[in-house]
C-alpha cells in the first residue's frame, strides 16, 4: 500500500450495525489516525439499507463517540477526528442503482480533486446471505478503474457446514478473485495469537529439540465467556458454540502451533500451504471425540426471544470440549483439547503448551532456586486476554528458556507481582506484554490496508477446516447435552478427562438435571427371530458387543491356543474396531486370526476397501502377528476379482489349511436395508448354497464387484454375532422379524449356524425407530 500514492476508498456495509458501532469505526479511525501522513488520502463511506436521514442520524452519532488512544495528544486528536468526520458520508445502497451511483460519485470526488485512485475496500458487515446480492452489485458497477486495486472484506459465520461454505465460496468466487477476498476471523488480529508464528520463528534453536510428541505432553486451547446468549438466541441456534468458536478461532490458533514452520513465516503462500498439510494429519473427529453441555436457561430463552412453544428442548451445545490429535510425526499421541462456552465461571482467552516433565528432585522445595527449579511445571503460554492478567501476554516458564522477543512490540514486564497463574507464581515465568496494546480490529483493518493475506482465511484455508469439523457437527446433531447451571455454580460438571483417545464428563451428571427419557420407549424382548437379541443405546451396545467379543477370544485361545475371526467391512463395524483398539488390552491379539468376511474388488489402498478400514481403524492399533491377518485376495495379476486369476480358490485353501473344519470361532456381520449379509445380496447367484465357500459376487451398488464368505461357510461358525445400528435399518429390522427362512429375497434370513450360536446385537433406533 505504501508503495503506490494516490486514493483510497473505505465502504463500510453495516456502517450501523451492531459490530460497525463496536469496532470497526473505531479500527478505521485507527488506520486514518496512523496513515494520515502516508501519502494517501482518504474518503470513508458507510452503508446501510436505512434511508438517508435516519442513516445519517446514526451513524454520525457513532463517530461522534470515537476515541484516541490514551498517548495521542488532545488537540492532535481533536484535529483528527475532525478531518475524519469531513472525510466520511453515509450512503443508502439498497438496490443496483444505488451502487452505480455511489461508483458515479466517487469517480466525480477523485476528478475535482485531482487524485488518482490508488485501491478500494468494501468491508461487508452484514448478514451473509447478503453477500452474493452484494457482491453481484459491486462486481457489475461498482469496481475502482484498471490499474487500481480491490478488496473486499467478509464477516464470519462463512458457511454452516461443509457444503454450504463450499456453494457460498462457488458464489463469491464468480465475483471476485482470490486475491481480493479477505475473510476475517478477528482472533488473528489478538496479539498473543498474531505472535505465535513470529515466536515459533525466533525461538527456533531453543524450540526446535522440544516442539514434538516427546516433549509435550498436551496442548490447551481455551476460550471461556461469563456472558450467556441471551439476545442472540436466533444466531445461536443457528450455529452452537462449535460453529461460532472452535470451527474458527480455536482451529486458527492450533494451526499455528501444530503446522510445520515454512522458511518464511512472513510469506502468506507458504503459511497456508504449511496450515493445509496440518489439516491433512488432524485425525477425523468421532462422536467420542467431545463433550457438550448448555446452560440451563438456555431453552427458555430460545422459546422467549423465538416464540417457541412450551414443549420445545433445543439440542443447541452452548458449552464444548473437543478432543484433537494429529498423525504427523511430530505430534503423534499429544492431546489437543479445544474448549469454550457460554455462561462459565471467568471470561479468558489462552493457549497453553504443557512440556513433560522427566526431574526429580531430591532437594525440597524451599531450598532451591524456585525460578530455575527443573521439578516445576514448564509450560509456554499465549494468554490472548482478560482473566487474571487483564492484557495480552506471552509467558515462558524460566526453567525452559528465555525468549526472544521483539524489542520494538513486546517488553518484559517489570516487577512481578504475586498473582498466580496455572498454579504459579507470576515470578516463575519470563512475561512479556505489548508495548501499545492494539484492538484486534484495528489490527486486522491495518492488515487490510497493507495487503498482508496472512492474517485472513483463503478460501482452500476455510473448507478444510469445514472438512474437518463437519463429519463431527453431523454425528452430535441428536447427542444429548449435559445441563449446567451457569457461572461459578458449575462446579466441577463440567469438568472431563481423556482416556484412550476419547473424552467423557469426570462426574456423573447430577440426578435434578437430567433430561427427561422420552416415556415411549417399550421393554425390550430379549429374543429376536428365535435367537437372543442385545438391545442398547449405540455406544452401551458398542460397549457389551466388544466385551462378549473379548470374552469368547479369551475362552477360545485358552481352551485351543488360536482364535479365528472373520470381519465384516461397512460403516456399522467401525466403532466396534475403535472401541477394541483403544479399551480392550487385554485382548489376545498374539493369538487372533483376522479374516475377512467380505471384500469389494478394489486394491487394498482404495478408500473403498474393506481391508483398508479395518487396518486404519483397529490393525495400526493392535499386536496382531503379520502372518494372522488374512486380507482376501481380489487383486491378483495386476487385476481385480478375474474369475480365472481363482483368487476364490485360494482364499478358501488358506481357510481349509488353518481353520479346523473350516469352522470359524467367531463371524461378524451387519445387515443391509435390502437384507443383505456380506455380500451377499438378494437373488445371488453365488453364495446362498452350494459347497463353494468363498465366491465372487454382484452388488446393486458401486463397487459392484466383490468377493465374499458363502452362507454355508458362515453358517458352520462357532458363533455369529449380527450387528445392527441406526434409524436407517429400522424397516428392515421389523420385517426381519415377521419373516421365515427366506435366503434368496434376504440373505440375512438364511444365517443359521448348523452347530453353532446366533446372537443378535441390535441398537434401539433400528429396533423401535
Amino acid at each position: 500500500a505504501e508503495m503506490s500514492q494516490g486514493h483510497i476508498s473505505v465502504v463500510l456495509l453495516g456502517a450501523t450495525g451492531d459490530l460497525a458501532k463496536k469496532y470497526l469505526w473505531q479500527g478505521l479511525f485507527q488506520l486514518y489516525m496512523d496513515q494520515v501522513s502516508s501519502g494517501h488520502s482518504f474518503t470513508f463511506h458507510g452503508a446501510a439499507l436505512t434511508a438517508l436521514e435516519p442513516g445519517q442520524r446514526l451513524m454520525f452519532d457513532v463517530l461522534k463517540k470515537l476515541a484516541c488512544p490514551p498517548d495521542e495528544s488532545p488537540n492532535r486528536c481533536a484535529v483528527l477526528k475532525d478531518q475524519f468526520l469531513k472525510l466520511s458520508q453515509y450512503h443508502q445502497l439498497k438496490t443496483a442503482e444505488n451502487y452505480t451511483v455511489l461508483n458515479r460519485e466517487i469517480e466525480t470526488l477523485l476528478r475535482q480533486e485531482g487524485l488518482k485512485e490508488a485501491g478500494r475496500i468494501f468491508y461487508f458487515s452484514v448478514p451473509p446471505f447478503a453477500y452474493t446480492e452484494i457482491a453481484r452489485h459491486i462486481n457489475s458497477s461498482c469496481r475502482p478503474p484498471p490499474g487500481a486495486w480491490l478488496r473486499v472484506v467478509l464477516e464470519k459465520p462463512f458457511g454452516h457446514d461443509l457444503q454450504s461454505a463450499q456453494e457460498l465460496a462457488a458464489e463469491l468466487t464468480s465475483f471476485f478473485r482470490e486475491e481480493e477476498m479477505y475473510r476475517v476471523d478477528h482472533y488473528l488480529g489478538k496479539q498473543a495469537v498474531a505472535h505465535i508464528l513470529p515466536f515459533r520463528d525466533q525461538n527456533r534453536q531453543f524450540l526446535d529439540p522440544i516442539w514434538n510428541q516427546h516433549h509435550v505432553e498436551r496442548v490447551e486451547i481455551v476460550l471461556k465467556e461469563t456472558v450467556d446468549a441471551k439476545g442472540r438466541t436466533s444466531f445461536y441456534e443457528q450455529y452452537g458454540v462449535i460453529r461460532d468458536v472452535l470451527q474458527n478461532h480455536l482451529t486458527e490458533a492450533l494451526m499455528f502451533l501444530t503446522m510445520e514452520l515454512p522458511a518464511n513465516v512472513s510469506r502468506a503462500e507458504e503459511v497456508l500451504q504449511c496450515k493445509l498439510q496440518a489439516f491433512q494429519s488432524l485425525r477425523r473427529l468421532q462422536k467420542n471425540s467431545a463433550v457438550l453441555g448448555q446452560y440451563q436457561a438456555y431453552t427458555s430463552q430460545v422459546c422467549e426471544e423465538l416464540q417457541k412453544g412450551p414443549d420445545y428442548v433445543s439440542t443447541t451445545p452452548t458449552f464444548a470440549g473437543v478432543l484433537i490429535h494429529s498423525d504427523s510425526l511430530r505430534w503423534e499421541g499429544v492431546p489437543f483439547l479445544l474448549t469454550s462456552g457460554k455462561a462459565l465461571d471467568e471470561r479468558v482467552g489462552f493457549i497453553r503448551v504443557l512440556f513433560k516433565n522427566r526431574a526429580y528432585c531430591t532437594q525440597s522445595e524451599t531450598l532451591r532456586d524456585a525460578g530455575h527449579s527443573q521439578c516445576k511445571a514448564k509450560q509456554i503460554i499465549f494468554y490472548i486476554g482478560h482473566g487474571a492478567l487483564n492484557t495480552p501476554a506471552v509467558l515462558v516458564s524460566r526453567n525452559l528458556f528465555r525468549p526472544v522477543m521483539p524489542k520494538g512490540s513486546w517488553r518484559e514486564a517489570a516487577g512481578q507481582s504475586e498473582q498466580r497463574i496455572f498454579g504459579q507464581p507470576l515470578s516463575d515465568y519470563y512475561v512479556y506484554h505489548p508495548v501499545k496494546e492494539r484492538d484486534a480490529y484495528s489490527v486486522l483493518i491495518s492488515n487490510i490496508y497493507h495487503g498482508r493475506k496472512d492474517f485472513f482465511i483463503t478460501t482452500e484455508n476455510l473448507l478444510a477446516s469445514w472438512g474437518f469439523w463437519t463429519p463431527l457437527l453431523d454425528s452430535i446433531s441428536h447427542q444429548p447435552l449435559r445441563l449446567y447451571p451457569g457461572g461459578v455454580e458449575n462446579q466441577h460438571i463440567l469438568d472431563f478427562e481423556m482416556v484412550s483417545g476419547e473424552v467423557g464428563f469426570t462426574m456423573a451428571e447430577p440426578v435434578e438435571l437430567l433430561k427427561q427419557m422420552p416415556s415411549d420407549y417399550r421393554t425390550v424382548q430379549s429374543k429376536f427371530r428365535q435367537s437372543p437379541l442385545v438391545s442398547a443405546w449405540p455406544e452401551d451396545l458398542i460397549s457389551q458387543l466388544a466385551s462378549d467379543i473379548e470374552k469368547t477370544a479369551s475362552r477360545t485361545v485358552a481352551h485351543s491356543g488360536q482364535f479365528h475371526l472373520a470381519l465384516s467391512g461397512g460403516s456399522s463395524p467401525v466403532v466396534l474396531f475403535q472401541r477394541l483398539a483403544r479399551h480392550h488390552y487385554a485382548f489376545p491379539w498374539k493369538h487372533t486370526h483376522i479374516w475377512l468376511v467380505d471384500e469389494r474388488c478394489v486394491p487394498l489402498t482404495d478408500m473403498e476397501s474393506n481391508f483398508l478400514s479395518l487396518h486404519n481403524h483397529l490393525l495400526q492399533s493392535v499386536r496382531v502377528p503379520y502372518f494372522n491377518i488374512h486380507p482376501m485376495p481380489v487383486h491378483l495379476n495386476q487385476r481385480l476379482c478375474v474369475e480365472e486369476d481363482r483368487g476364490t480358490e485360494l482364499y478358501a485353501k488358506e481357510i481349509m489349511a488353518l481353520v479346523a473344519n473350516a469352522s470359524f470361532d467367531l463371524v461378524l456381520l451387519g445387515v443391509g436395508a435390502d437384507g443383505h449379509t456380506a455380500s451377499l445380496f438378494p437373488q445371488s447367484e453365488n453364495g446362498l448354497e452350494g459347497a463353494q465357500i468363498v465366491v465372487l459376487t454382484e452388488s446393486p451398488v458401486k463397487p459392484h464387484q466383490r468377493m465374499s464368505l458363502s452362507l454355508p461357510l458362515i453358517n458352520k461358525a462357532r458363533q455369529v454375532f449380527v450387528l445392527v445400528l441406526g434409524k436407517g435399518k429400522h424397516d428392515i429390522t421389523t420385517l426381519l422379524s415377521r419373516v421365515g427362512h427366506q435366503p434368496r429375497k434376504w440373505p440375512i434370513s438364511g444365517v443359521s449356524p448348523s452347530s453353532g450360536q446366533l446372537v443378535w446385537y441390535v441398537d434401539y433406533e433400528a429396533l423401535l425407530g
